[in-house]
Formats: C-alpha cells, structure tokens, sequence
C-alpha cells in the first residue's frame, strides 16, 4: 500500500505527509514526500491530521474515528483496502466500529479482516487513483 502512495506523489508531483508518533523511514528518491513525528500518546497523530487537514486533500486511514472527523472538513478519506468513506457511509461505519469495539471490551472476539490480499492491494490502487485524480480537478 505505502508503494502506491509513493508512486502515485511523485507520477503527479503531489505533497505527501506521512504522520506517525515514531521516526518514520522513507524511500530515497521522493522529493514530494516528507514525514511529521509527533509525540506519542492516544490520538496525537490524529489531532495533528485532523489540525492540518484542508478541504480537497486525501488521507489514508483505518482509522474510523480518524476518518468521521475528517470527512466533515471535506477531507477524501480512503481505507487501506479501497474503500472510501463518505458523508452517507462515515456514520454507520463509526457506529459499528464503536458496536463491535464495545463487544470487544467485554471478551467477544469479533474477528477482523482477512489477511490483506493482492485484490484489497488493486482495490485501494483504483481508489488511491480515483480520488487524486478527482482531488487534482477541483484544485
């Protein structure tokens, strides 16, 4: 996934910022890719993303509570297996998040995703292009 990403900022000459509570290590050779380390704690990367996001960028994430806040700003948010979130689908998926969440809590295993195949790979490849191609339109 993290491949498609640095392709697809250098082919359209787009600023990319990775954001994570570590050092993060990037590939050599990509001048329109840079990284923001942010103390570690619950959800400062989060805040930081949430802080800096503009109407029309894309954001990468898994991160539901993440992407229910981002959504609202006009923030295109894409989940590593290609689905996008969307003003019609962020509510639900936040309140099944926090559903399956609270059976978690109290010792239901809930299971999770599959292991992350090369059709979730091609799934999020097509989405990734879709919404930059979209997000390079308006701007």
């Amino acid at each position: 996934m993290k491949e498609v990403c640095y392709r697809a900022c250098e082919r359209l000459a787009l600023e990319t910022i990775l954001v994570a509570n570590q050092r993060l290590q990037l590939p050599v050779g990509h001048a329109h890719l840079s990284s923001v380390r942010v103390d570690g704690g619950p959800d400062v990367a989060d805040r930081y993303i949430a802080e800096h996001a503009v109407q029309g960028d894309v954001a990468v994430t898994a991160d539901i509570p993440l992407a229910a806040l981002l959504v609202p700003m006009g923030v295109v948010v894409i989940d590593p297996r290609g689905e996008e979130y969307t003003e019609e689908t962020i509510g639900e998926r936040l309140s099944v998040r926090n559903f399956m969440d609270g059976l978690r809590s109290t010792g239901v295993e809930t299971g999770g995703h599959g292991m992350y195949s090369a059709k979730d790979k091609q799934a999020f490849s097509n989405a990734l292009d879709r919404a930059l191609t979209r997000a390079r339109r308006k701007a």
